[in-house]
C-alpha cells in the first residue's frame, strides 16, 4: 500500500507583492527559516467530466521537491486530508488506481491540468528547533489541458501553511492571526487544482446555479437513495485502506439502502429495485463474512477478560484464539477481490444508472407529508405481528428465531424512520429513536444466542481436548441470564414503541 500522510493546511490568497509579516510573533513560534526556492510541475489526472474533482479528491504527478511522485488526496475535513504517495513513474501506480476504482470504474483518467509552482519555503521553529509547521508562498500558473478551455491558462499567487506531523493545529491559529493582522485572508479555493478549474473554465456562467428544493415524496426518498450510494462510493477505498469500521459503515450502508427499495415500493418501482437489492444483499454478505465473526471474538473475549482467575480453568485464551482462527475466511483478501469484481462494478453502475433516472411511480409525486407516513406504518405493521408472535412463544428455539425476525422488522422500520426525518421533522425522529431501541434489545437477544451456540461449541472441543469445559459452561450460563434479561425487558420497550401516539404523530405532522 502506498505511504500515507495526514496533510493539515491552511491556503490564503496572495499577490506578487504580498511579503509575510513577522510570524516570530506568532505564538509558539521562536524563529523563522528560509528553505530557499524549489520548481514543482505537476500534472493533475482525471476523467473527461472530472469525477474525482467533483468528490474533492486529487491525483497529481509531480517532479520537484523532495517528495516528487504520484500523489492521491483524500478530504477528510476542511483543511484536512490524506495523502499517499508513490515514487515517480511515467504510468499511474495500480495501488492508486485501485483506490480510484470505484468512482472511476471504466471510464479513462488522463491528465486535465498542468500547475507548475515556484515555491519559497519557510520553516517555522520553536524555540528548541523543533518544526512546528512549513509557510510556503506558491507562484503558480496552470494550463488547462484537456476539454473545452484546452489551451486556457491562469496565474496567481497563495500561501500554504501546512502543519508538522504531529504539530499542535494551535500553532496554524497563531499564523493565521498574524497573516489576518498583515491583510492576508484565506483562500476561496479548497485546493489548487479547483482554482485552476475554475479559472480555465470557459463557460463559468454555467457554474453557481441555484440546486431545486425537494418538495415531492419521491424527491425525498431519492436524496436518501443517493446518499446511501455515495456512501458506499465514498467507503471503498477506506474498505481497500483497511481503514477502522470502514467494512462496517460499508455494510451498513448497502443495508439502509436495500431496506429503503423495500420501504418505498410504492415509489420506486420494485421491478428495477428488487434485483438491485439482491445484489446488495450479497455485497453487504461478501462484506460480512469476518465481521461477525469479529463482533463474536470481542463479546466472547471481553467476557473471558471479566472473570476471575479461578473461574479461568484451562487454556482458555488459548482455545478460544484457535478457535476464532479456525473460523475466519481470510476476506481481507477475498473483499478486495470483490471491489475489483465485475460484478460489483456492475453494481454501482446500476445504482448510478438508478439514480440518474429513477424509476419513479406515480406515489412519487405526491407532497412527503402524505406518502411518507403510509411507508412508515407499513413497516410497523410487519414489525407488530412479528413482534406478538415472538412474545406469544415460550422460551426457547422457537421464540429466538421469532425475536431475529422480528429484529430484521424492527431495523427496517428504524432505517424508515431515519430516512424520513428531512420530511416529517421530530415525528420521524422519534419514530427512529423507538425502532433502534426496540433493534438494540433484538439484537442483544440475538447476539447472546449465537455466542451461547459458540460457547457451546468451545465446551464440546475442549472435552474433546482433555481439558476442562468449566470456563465455558459458567459463560454459558451468564449468556443465558443476559438473554433472559433482555427478554424481561422487551415488552415494556416495544409498548414504548407501539405508543399509538407516535404513528398518530407522523400522521397529523
Amino acid at each position: 500500500m502506498a505511504d500515507t500522510k495526514r496533510e493539515i493546511e491552511r491556503k490564503y490568497e496572495a499577490t506578487e507583492d504580498t511579503r509575510l509579516p513577522d510570524l516570530t510573533r506568532a505564538a509558539g513560534v521562536g524563529r523563522v527559516a528560509p528553505r530557499g526556492r524549489t520548481e514543482l510541475d505537476a500534472v493533475y489526472w482525471d476523467t473527461a467530466d472530472l469525477r474525482l474533482a467533483a468528490d474533492s479528491l486529487t491525483l497529481r504527478r509531480r517532479t520537484g521537491g523532495a517528495d516528487e511522485g504520484w500523489h492521491l488526496k483524500f478530504p477528510v475535513a476542511a483543511g484536512i486530508r490524506d495523502e499517499l504517495h508513490e515514487p515517480l513513474s511515467d504510468d499511474l501506480p495500480r495501488p492508486l488506481a485501485a483506490l480510484l476504482r470505484s468512482r472511476v470504474r471504466h471510464a479513462e483518467i488522463a491528465p486535465v491540468v498542468r500547475l507548475r509552482s515556484a515555491r519559497d519555503v519557510h520553516h517555522l521553529l520553536a524555540a528548541d528547533g523543533a518544526l512546528l509547521a512549513e509557510v510556503s508562498v506558491d507562484r503558480v500558473h496552470a494550463e488547462r489541458l484537456a476539454g473545452e478551455g484546452s489551451g486556457t491558462t491562469a496565474a496567481w499567487t497563495e500561501i500554504e501553511v501546512e502543519l508538522a506531523d504531529d504539530g499542535d493545529p494551535a500553532v496554524l491559529d497563531a499564523v493565521e492571526k498574524r497573516l489576518r493582522k498583515a491583510g492576508i485572508r484565506p483562500a476561496v479555493s479548497s485546493s489548487k487544482l479547483a482554482r485552476a478549474l475554475a479559472e480555465t473554465n470557459l463557460n463559468r456562467d454555467d457554474t453557481g446555479r441555484p440546486k431545486s428544493t425537494t418538495y415531492n415524496a419521491g424527491d425525498h426518498v431519492l436524496a436518501y437513495v443517493r446518499k446511501q450510494i455515495r456512501a458506499i462510493v465514498d467507503l471503498d477505498p477506506a474498505v481497500r485502506r483497511d481503514l477502522p469500521d470502514s467494512v462496517h459503515k460499508m455494510r451498513v450502508a448497502t443495508r439502509r439502502l436495500r431496506s429503503t427499495f423495500k420501504t418505498h415500493r410504492r415509489i420506486l418501482d420494485r421491478e428495477v429495485t428488487d434485483p438491485l437489492g439482491a445484489e446488495l444483499k450479497w455485497l453487504a454478505a461478501e462484506l460480512g463474512l469476518d465481521r461477525d465473526q469479529e463482533v463474536l471474538d470481542e463479546r466472547i473475549g471481553s467476557r473471558v477478560e471479566a472473570l476471575p482467575a479461578a473461574l479461568a480453568l484451562g487454556p482458555v485464551r488459548g482455545r478460544l484464539r484457535a478457535w476464532s482462527a479456525a473460523r475466519r475466511t481470510g476476506s481481507r483478501r477475498r473483499i478486495i477481490d470483490v471491489l475489483d469484481g465485475k460484478r460489483y462494478l456492475d453494481l454501482l453502475d446500476a445504482l448510478d444508472a438508478l439514480s440518474t433516472d429513477p424509476p419513479l411511480r406515480p406515489a412519487a409525486r405526491k407532497a412527503p407529508e402524505k406518502a411518507l407516513p403510509r411507508a412508515l406504518l407499513k413497516d410497523y405493521g410487519k414489525l407488530a405481528r412479528r413482534m406478538d408472535h415472538a412474545l406469544e412463544h415460550p422460551p426457547g428455539p422457537e421464540r429466538d428465531t421469532a425475536m431475529h425476525e422480528a429484529r430484521k422488522a424492527a431495523k427496517r422500520a428504524r432505517y424508515a424512520g431515519e430516512s424520513a426525518r428531512p420530511a416529517l421533522g421530530r415525528p420521524a425522529k422519534r419514530f427512529a429513536e423507538r425502532m433502534k431501541a426496540v433493534q438494540t434489545v433484538l439484537g442483544d437477544h440475538q447476539d447472546s444466542v449465537v455466542a451461547r451456540e459458540a460457547l457451546r461449541t468451545l465446551a464440546i472441543e475442549s472435552h474433546a481436548a482433555g481439558e476442562t469445559a468449566f470456563t465455558w459452561g459458567l459463560l454459558y450460563g451468564r449468556e443465558e441470564a443476559a438473554a433472559e434479561a433482555r427478554e424481561r425487558e422487551l415488552p415494556g420497550v416495544w409498548a414504548c414503541a407501539s405508543d399509538p401516539v407516535l404513528r398518530a404523530d407522523l400522521k397529523h405532522r
